[in-house]
């Protein structure tokens, strides 16, 4: 699944398992030492002996006779520990998911689409200037279209460098004209590069006082928003967009697809 990843962007610049069990005894030896010491014969590092010189060196020469036999055993370990490693990672932001759940699913009336008082809340963190983001948004629709139960909670953060803290600015500044879903929907077609001259001819052309926007986009309540929704995002270890968060069962990175969404969602419902 692929994502924006997450930037520098802060409230301060606003402005294994094996596939081979017949060797499982020979990789608990192996795990007691380091890679360079087993494959290259360095020198031994101060952990407990266990065992003997002679059995060492033969659990060595197993290993590196099984790796010239068949080289895909090491990929296969590694990709075990990559799997492992994300698994963890998944657990520990779900727990933090859980913990700050209430904020997660608390938003401005404008930043939630759906079912306002639907059974299921789904959480969407994106930037605006995110292609996976902008590519999501039919898929989006057509989730809530499919799903009348359904409740989105938008996290609008700016990841991306200035120009998504300038679009980010836009879209909860044109809130205070009614105008958030359309501002969003106008700078996430846009294609031009991001500028205050830009966003100044989009919010005209879309109704908004342009004037009233720029000043609002300057505002303690758009800063407010904005350092919000980046606090929540760190709080759960973001580390891209967009980024969904379904019910408290499951947090799912990256642009996904009709039938991933729905396998999340039913995994939320069940949960």
């Amino acid at each position: 699944m692929m994502s924006c990843r997450y930037g520098a962007t802060t409230s301060a610049n606003l402005e294994l398992p094996v596939k081979h069990p017949l060797l499982a005894t020979a990789f608990a030896a192996f795990s007691m030492f380091s890679l360079s010491e087993n494959v290259a014969g360095a020198a031994p590092t101060s952990q407990p002996e266990t065992f003997t010189p002679a059995q060492r060196t033969e659990v060595v020469q197993i290993l590196r006779q099984a790796l010239k036999e068949d080289p895909s055993i090491l990929t296969d370990a590694i990709s075990s520990l990559r799997e492992k490693a994300e698994r963890q990672k998944q657990d520990s932001a779900l727990e933090a998911v859980r913990a700050h759940l209430h904020d997660l699913q608390t938003a401005p009336d404008y930043a939630v689409r759906g079912n306002p008082k639907g059974k299921i809340t789904v959480v969407e963190f994106y930037d605006p200037r995110c292609s996976y983001c902008r590519a999501m948004i039919p898929e989006v629709d057509r989730f809530l279209a499919r799903h009348p139960d359904v409740r989105l909670v938008e996290k609008v953060i700016p990841v991306l460098g200035s120009g998504s803290v300038l679009d980010t600015r836009a879209i909860f500044a044109a809130s205070a004209q009614g105008k958030y879903g359309v501002m969003r929907q106008a700078l996430m077609e846009d294609t031009t590069k991001p500028t205050m001259e830009r966003v100044m001819e989009l919010a005209k052309a879309n109704g908004l006082d342009a004037d009233r926007l720029k000043t609002d986009m300057s505002s303690t309540a758009t800063v407010a928003l904005i350092t919000t929704n980046l606090d929540q995002g760190r709080a759960i270890g973001l580390d891209g967009t967009p980024t969904f968060i379904f019910g408290s069962a499951a947090i799912a990175p990256g642009a996904l697809s009709a039938d991933q969404m729905d396998a999340f969602l039913e995994q939320a419902r069940k949960s």
